[in-house]
């Protein structure tokens, strides 16, 4: 289970504050289960965790397979939560760095259609030229303009490489079961397809097949990703503030009616900064609405200390910080000697890297609580598959439950279609008129 600390938020606020919200949190977590509330068309994620293969997840396995033998890379098209979550499970378990030196048998794996970036588009192609490639096209609609575009011209490269029907061969649609232009194109082409349940909202799709296919092709076991999320499911269902998920959501809460509008979400992990941004949309589309939300900011410690620290120490005491922490690795990195000691550091002689990482954590705790800043700290244990599938449904659950207690509809985001129109304007698509 996810240990949360609340240790270091006390100068903040206070437990008889937190005790006085029980039955708020209790009402807010019964809300989202029994679908009472508003978004509750949204809710199927909550019931996505199995412990056995679905037929839906054996199709999936056997295409990862297939993709992996087939193609040295493999391509995600999609933008928000359509590529955030596999993402961030793949670069937290497997670093940064992880498509260095892959291929058949282990392809690359590349993201596409989440901007619009010319730059970023020749360097995918100069990546693909003379490569064996293979992409998933993820959107419920197939209109979304970015993965649109992408889609496009994705398809024309297969084309020219394959053949169409080889290209066909090379392409797998995630989408709407039923409607939609990417549902049209899948049927009409043949591509092999899978389902977003229309009951689940993109930025709660990473348990469906938009965060499992790219997952098992870079070789995650999915399916201890799906039990550590039946473990959150059957685990944090507890109803007292014994649950972290209601110490997380309670306390973030309480801490934003004191003036605390904006959360950095940290880790001293730099595989971490993709699940942050994972974190960060669903944070921010649930809560950021009806004028109210806590802004959310992802950070990676300690490089971001060189950077952020000072305004985090000393600047508006409006912020607070969620630090997540993992067990170290068996694999220990032991520092050295230097017989001439101009770094002047022999006195770490010895010592682990990791033992220097866990001084630096407490060292930065008492520094921002001696400053003024609340921090929670969220201790997750071994970092492993099952491990990023308990942490996917803690975090869902406890922006649901925090949403509600917000008072706001977690599952939709009518903000966001503002800057589109005005972008369809601009560009001048049929029925946006200046």
């Amino acid at each position: 289970m996810i240990k949360v600390d609340i240790s270091h938020v006390w100068g903040q606020i206070s437990l008889p504050d937190m005790l006085a919200m029980e039955k708020e949190v209790f009402d807010a977590h019964e809300t989202l289960t029994e679908g009472t509330g508003a978004g509750s068309d949204f809710l199927g994620w909550l019931n996505l965790p199995v412990r056995e293969a679905t037929e839906e997840i054996t199709r999936i396995q056997r295409a990862a397979e297939r993709i992996r033998r087939e193609s040295d890379v493999f391509v995600v098209i999609g933008i928000g939560g359509s590529y955030l979550g596999p993402r961030a499970a793949i670069e937290l378990l497997q670093g940064p760095n992880h498509n260095i030196g892959k291929g058949k048998g282990n392809p690359q794996i590349f993201f596409a259609g989440n901007g619009l970036s010319t730059r970023h588009w020749n360097e995918l192609t100069r990546l693909l030229e003379d490569k064996d490639f293979s992409i998933a096209i993820i959107s419920k609609s197939g209109t979304t303009t970015e993965p649109a575009i992408a889609t496009r011209a994705l398809r024309w490269m297969l084309e020219r490489k394959y053949g169409t029907d080889g290209a066909n061969r090379r392409i797998y649609a995630i989408t709407d079961p039923c409607k939609g232009a990417l549902r049209q194109m899948a049927t009409e082409e043949g591509w092999e397809n899978f389902i977003i349940p229309p009951n689940v909202g993109g930025r709660f799709s990473v348990l469906t097949a938009v965060g499992l296919l790219p997952l098992a092709v870079a070789g995650i076991d999915i399916m201890e990703l799906m039990n550590g999320a039946m473990d959150a499911k059957e685990a944090y269902d507890l109803r007292s503030f014994e649950n972290p998920v209601w110490q997380y959501a309670a306390v973030r809460n309480l801490l934003y009616r004191n003036g605390k509008a904006m959360e950095i979400f940290e880790s001293y992990e730099p595989g971490f900064k993709m699940f942050g941004g994972w974190w960060q949309q669903l944070f921010g589309e649930s809560e950021g609405k009806d004028g109210k939300g806590i802004f959310p900011v992802t950070a990676e410690f300690t490089a971001d200390l060189h950077s952020l620290g000072q305004m985090i120490q000393e600047g508006q005491r409006n912020i607070f910080e969620t630090m997540v922490r993992f067990d170290a690795p068996e694999n220990k990195f032991v520092i050295g000697s230097d017989w001439k000691n101009l770094d002047g550091l022999n006195y770490l002689e010895g010592k682990t890297l990791d033992f220097v990482d866990e001084q630096a954590f407490q060292g930065t705790v008492a520094a921002h609580v001696d400053g003024g800043l609340p921090v929670i700290t969220m201790d997750c244990g071994e970092l492993n598959d099952r491990k990023v599938g308990e942490m996917f449904y803690f975090l869902e659950l406890a922006c649901g439950i925090s949403a509600y207690i917000l008072g706001v509809n977690p599952f939709n985001q009518p903000g966001v279609e503002y800057y589109k129109r005005n972008m369809f304007q601009l560009l001048g698509k049929p029925g946006y008129n200046k």
